[in-house]
């Protein structure tokens, strides 16, 4: 009792993450010291599981390419264990979730692409419908125009649905961000550092925001502190977690470039919004529309470029997109889409379903299909691409 009178408040914790031995055997060789994502593979391959490769012999260990004499002693090594049991301390402590690639919860998109991050260290939550995510990233620098159009960006992609990710950096990140929380959508930072502290300090609330609203992601361990190395690294998962990137603002010699590149090598869409041809900050964006990436002007543009997902996203009981197309769609549109299969459906099936009136079936199939959405089988039967 605080006074006698009033009774205390009862505070519900969320119950800490447990860890199983094989967890802790593999955070514990994910991060010793040398082992980085490509020795990771190759170990797992050679070996079956983390508990073999750290009991397996020094000799057996160097057989494997790129391990030698040093490494295969850090891998039997108790400080190692060590550092994985204070890892796991730390999250507890702070709140902070740690995801193997082996969970559901794992980004399906980062499975897809070179240098799968071996463990994410995560504040805030991730939802499957986060599988439909554009990237939005640009110069430190941004002009006021470059601000407006990634808030715009950010804001109209945010309320079609879409999830918008971006690196927590001061210029573009930071307006891309903001557009999505005022849109009251979803939006991901990923960051070089620990998640426990937001880099740059200057954006310490608006990470919290986004750790309420949103994600916080990074692979380095709570604790980590950026260094300048980390930042093309992290860039990787900015683009590898997204169905597209959108530059917007960017230098000659940009650090936004860097993700270009990587979403163009993982095989996602790059997109590119125009400025002044006078303008520094826009020639690195002229640059890359030269090299291929698509001109956009406005977010719809982005939107009717991603074309088809290779894996459907579930966004509730009714309603699951095949294509972020189908975002913009009205109600109507949607009914009739929803009542469409993915093998040929007869249209008086579609009538049905929908509770539709034949006239406007047969006009909303029209528009669907001029969206690429649907294709006619023939003159009775309609698929869903």
């Amino acid at each position: 009792m605080t006074n006698g009178s009033e009774p205390e408040l009862q505070v519900s914790l969320p119950e800490p993450q447990r860890f199983s031995q094989e967890q802790l055997d593999y955070l514990q060789l994910v991060h010793t010291t040398g082992v980085g994502p490509q020795i990771l593979e190759v170990l797992l391959e050679q070996f079956g599981n983390a508990a073999t490769v750290l009991s397996a012999s020094p000799t057996d260990l160097m057989e494997v390419p790129g391990v030698g004499i040093s490494l295969s002693r850090r891998l039997r090594s108790a400080e190692f264990r060590e550092r994985a049991l204070e890892i796991v301390e730390s999250c507890r402590e702070s709140g902070v979730r740690i995801l193997f690639p082996d969970e559901p919860g794992f980004p399906r998109l980062l499975h897809e692409i070179d240098g799968t991050p071996s463990v994410l260290f995560l504040r805030g939550e991730l939802f499957k419908t986060d599988n439909l995510s554009v990237a939005i990233v640009g110069t430190r620098g941004a002009t006021q125009y470059g601000r407006s159009q990634a808030e715009r960006f950010a804001r109209q992609l945010a309320r079609a649905g879409l999830t918008v990710v971006s690196g927590l950096a001061r210029g573009i990140d930071t307006s891309a961000h903001r557009g999505a929380l005022e849109a009251g959508g979803r939006t991901i930072a990923v960051l070089a550092n620990g998640v426990q502290e937001v880099y740059p300090p200057q954006n310490a609330e608006l990470g919290e925001q986004i750790a309420g609203s949103g994600a916080l992601i990074s692979e380095m361990p709570p604790g980590t502190k950026p260094k300048k190395g980390m930042f093309p690294q992290r860039n990787r998962i900015v683009t590898g977690i997204s169905l597209g990137t959108i530059v917007i603002e960017a230098a000659q010699r940009s650090g936004a470039l860097i993700s270009a590149r990587l979403a163009g090598e993982q095989g996602r869409d790059v997109f590119a919004l125009p400025g002044m041809v006078t303008a520094p900050n826009s020639q690195g964006c002229h640059q890359i529309i030269r090299d291929g990436a698509t001109l956009v002007q406005d977010p719809h543009d982005v939107i009717e470029a991603l074309g088809p997902l290779a894996e459907s996203v579930k966004i509730s009981e009714e309603k699951t997109i095949r294509n972020p197309a189908e975002l913009q769609l009205n109600e109507q549109e949607t009914q009739v889409l929803q009542a469409i299969g993915m093998e040929p459906t007869d249209l008086n099936n579609v009538v049905i379903t929908s509770q539709l009136p034949v006239a406007r079936v047969l006009s909303t199939i029209s528009v669907l299909e001029m969206r690429r959405l649907v294709r006619r089988v023939s003159g009775q039967l309609v698929q869903r691409l």
